[in-house]
């Protein structure tokens, strides 16, 4: 297997940022459309969604980059699957159709644009993983070849 490229993590920390970003611009097209979560959607939002991400920037950046990786990628998929449900989906208020006024524009594009990062980023962070060798790979190539 090939070892990661070193752009890899800075350009999956530059999509963990964006997100947090529009994350941030959505959180507030939410509040300001009067559109609130359940306790499971505000559970979700801040350990899947924003936590999760932040932790795996976190490890890429150290000798567990396999781990931050897959994290990466389980968690921006976890996010696109749980915003597409909510946003495009289902029959509730979070549906970018049923919100209404001043804040429609901002609630539709941020999900939209919500989505496209978070699929870009879970196939960053698998392609990641895949590329990455394990810590106990990398330890038996040590030993093989002093």
């Amino acid at each position: 297997m090939t070892e990661t490229s070193p752009t890899r993590p800075i350009a999956a920390l530059a999509l963990i940022l964006i997100h947090l970003v529009i994350s941030i611009v959505h959180g507030t097209a939410h509040q300001g459309a009067g559109v609130a979560l359940t306790t499971f959607g505000n559970i979700y939002v801040l350990v899947i969604i924003t936590l999760a991400p932040l932790v795996a920037a976190a490890l890429l950046f150290t000798r567990m980059q396999k781990t931050g990786a897959l994290l990466l990628a389980l968690s921006m998929f976890g996010s696109l699957i749980f915003g597409f449900w909510y946003h495009f989906l289902s029959h509730t208020n979070d549906n970018v159709a049923q919100v209404n006024g001043p804040w429609h524009s901002t609630f539709l594009w941020t999900a939209v644009a919500l989505a496209a990062i978070e699929l870009a980023a879970a196939f960053l962070g698998m392609r990641m993983y895949r590329l990455r060798p394990s810590l106990s790979s990398q330890e038996n190539q040590v030993h093989r070849n002093p």
